[in-house]
């Protein structure tokens, strides 16, 4: 399948991503745990369902971990990973929402939904998914989403732009 699991491309602000997670869960479990002690009312039960509540928050805003490498795309969540074949993809959705959402499927039946902005963020992630994903169209298994691959194309080249427009001094 390619390169091996060590040299994919992989999401350089997850760990950042991460650090925020426990920073909230943190700040949560703490501000409650100081406003029970203030109130009179921590008891060790309600000291717990706080612990509960912050593990929630923690598992909710979980950021998914996305690679890839030649022909594979991967996301990998608390539980479980979900892998793609990126050179047999059938279809690549935009799914609307609260957060923007992408959907990828390959020929296998695997799916693997990330956050468009990971793309943008990570050249390397995209430009891995973009070679591969114009294998799939080359050989005719892609048939719903080169539309989609075409605006996250045009949005990745223009944030690469402004940054380095920014960094330059340019702006």
């Amino acid at each position: 399948m390619g390169r091996p699991y060590d040299a994919a491309a992989q999401d350089r602000q997850w760990a950042r991503d991460l650090r925020g997670t426990f920073r909230c869960a943190g700040a949560l479990l703490g501000l409650l745990l100081v406003a029970d002690h203030f109130g009179g009312r921590l008891t060790l039960w309600r000291g717990a369902l706080w612990l509960a509540l912050a593990v929630l928050l923690f598992v909710v805003l979980y950021p998914a971990r996305v690679r890839a490498g030649e022909g594979w795309l991967s996301s990998r969540g608390l539980l479980r990973e979900r892998r793609v074949r990126t050179d047999r993809l059938v279809s690549v959705r935009c799914l609307d929402g609260v957060s923007q959402r992408l959907l990828l499927r390959d020929e296998f039946g695997d799916r693997v939904e990330i956050d468009p902005d990971v793309l943008v963020n990570n050249p390397d992630l995209w430009h891995r998914l973009a070679e591969d994903s114009r294998r799939s169209l080359a050989s005719g298994t892609l048939t719903c989403g080169a539309t989609v691959l075409r605006r996250i194309a045009e949005r990745v080249e223009r944030e690469t732009a402004e940054t380095v427009f920014r960094v330059s001094g340019l702006e």
